[in-house]
């Protein structure tokens, strides 16, 4: 098999993005290059002797610099086959990399129709797709002009934000003035409002081979991201239910593959959010949809409820643009542990793990994986929370009570 030349740009050595880079490297018959902000000192050794090159800039955010690099990459490693990275943040700086460097791929303009949510949702609206109405606001009026016209509450967000970072609900006027104090939407720098779905939300992962849909998953939320952010004490779950086939899983396959052709989307694993609602036609509504794999831990429960390693499977479909599907075996699911505490805004510390011991005596067997929140670590900020088990069985509904059943009894107190 000819060699297939891969460049991955992973800004800072995470833990999650080293997982995807560790699957592309173990492939074979693959030369990988990373361009990355860290230096290689900080690479595990495993992974570092993978490497076919590497390049270091000051700024992976800098397309400049991300076309710089790849030249450089290709003069000594060969023709670049495949541009690749996993987070939201570089996808369009990749796209623009791959438009002047003739590299295989989504160009620019398809990256921003997913990683701008107003043009995203203009696109939908466009052709006919079901999504919350919306708009760009520069200003405090332009803002009050949509919601006297839509209601409240609204939805307030960066127009390139992820995983519901920087999303404000807007329930009175006094929460528009907290958001607008923190987005400062200007004309240089407009944000979005849409309206706000009800209904029950949930993920649609796709997998696709040049813009043609080949595979389809669908995950559950309790609650919903947005209520999770607005509460940081919630913990919440994401259930994988067994069946594939489901009566939501029919009514969003069809919104959601016309949503990706409309978008532009080329080879990868897609990750789509939506509203069960009877507020829309068909009852769904799409809330945008992002160009890369799932959080949540989505792609780990895939892979437990498939008894594969999914991460392998990912790395053959955008190397090699080869997906076999699995059979599913079980329904999966993940329970996030979010710290609590009065000081939990302020410099305060995870000072207990509650509810553990009857955890493991109840739920244990279920239990497939975990990663515990750190005693003496600050509490996080994001929506994971600062910990997570994942749970595994046959049957969907003994998943469900069990996740239920582990954020009730599981608590994490800060101090």
């Amino acid at each position: 098999m000819a060699h297939r030349t891969v460049v991955f740009v992973a800004p800072f050595f995470m833990t999650a993005t080293l997982r995807f880079v560790a699957a592309i490297a173990a492939l074979p018959g693959v030369r990988l290059a990373l361009i990355s902000q860290s230096s290689l000192a900080h690479m595990p050794p495993g992974i570092r002797r993978r490497l076919a090159g590497h390049y270091q800039v000051s700024n992976a955010l800098d397309a400049g610099q991300l076309v710089t690099a790849t030249r450089a990459l290709a003069g000594s490693l060969g023709r670049v086959d495949v541009l690749l990275g996993a987070l939201e943040h570089i996808q369009v700086q990749l796209g623009i990399v791959r438009d002047r460097l003739g590299v295989d791929g989504m160009g620019e303009a398809a990256a921003r129709n997913f990683r701008d949510k107003a043009r995203m949702k203009d696109a939908l609206q466009a052709a006919g797709l079901p999504c919350a109405r919306h708009t760009r606001v520069r200003s405090t009026a332009e803002a009050l002009r949509f919601i006297r016209a839509v209601g409240l509450p609204v939805v307030i967000k960066p127009p390139a934000g992820a995983a519901a970072v920087g999303t404000f609900r807007v329930q009175s006027e006094a929460d528009l003035q907290r958001a607008l104090l923190s987005l400062k939407p200007s004309p240089e720098r407009p944000a979005v409002i849409e309206e706000f779905m009800t209904g029950v939300e949930r993920s649609f992962e796709t997998v696709s081979i040049r813009g043609e849909a080949v595979w389809d998953s669908m995950t559950r939320y309790a609650p919903t991201p947005l209520h999770v952010l607005d509460n940081p004490w919630i913990q919440w779950t994401v259930l994988l239910p067994r069946e594939r086939e489901n009566p939501e899983a029919r009514a969003i396959r069809g919104p959601a593959r016309a949503a990706l052709k409309t978008l532009g989307m080329h080879t990868g694993l897609s990750h789509l959010e939506w509203f069960a609602t009877p507020r829309r036609r068909g009852g769904v509504a799409i809330s945008e949809v992002a160009a890369r794999p799932p959080g949540a831990q989505i792609v780990s429960l895939n892979g437990y409820a498939h008894d594969v390693d999914f991460l392998k499977l990912w790395a053959e479909l955008v190397v090699l643009e080869r997906f076999e599907p699995p059979a599913r075996r079980y329904a999966a699911g993940a329970a996030f542990f979010r710290a609590q505490g009065s000081a939990r805004a302020g410099a305060s510390r995870i000072v207990a793990i509650e509810g553990l011991d009857q955890a493991q005596r109840e739920l244990g067997h279920l239990v497939v994986e975990t990663r515990l929140p750190k005693i003496g670590a600050a509490p996080s900020k994001g929506y994971e929370g600062d910990g997570f088990a994942i749970l595994r069985h046959e049957d969907t509904e003994v998943v469900e009570r069990a996740l239920h059943r582990l954020v009730s009894l599981v608590r994490v107190r800060a101090a």
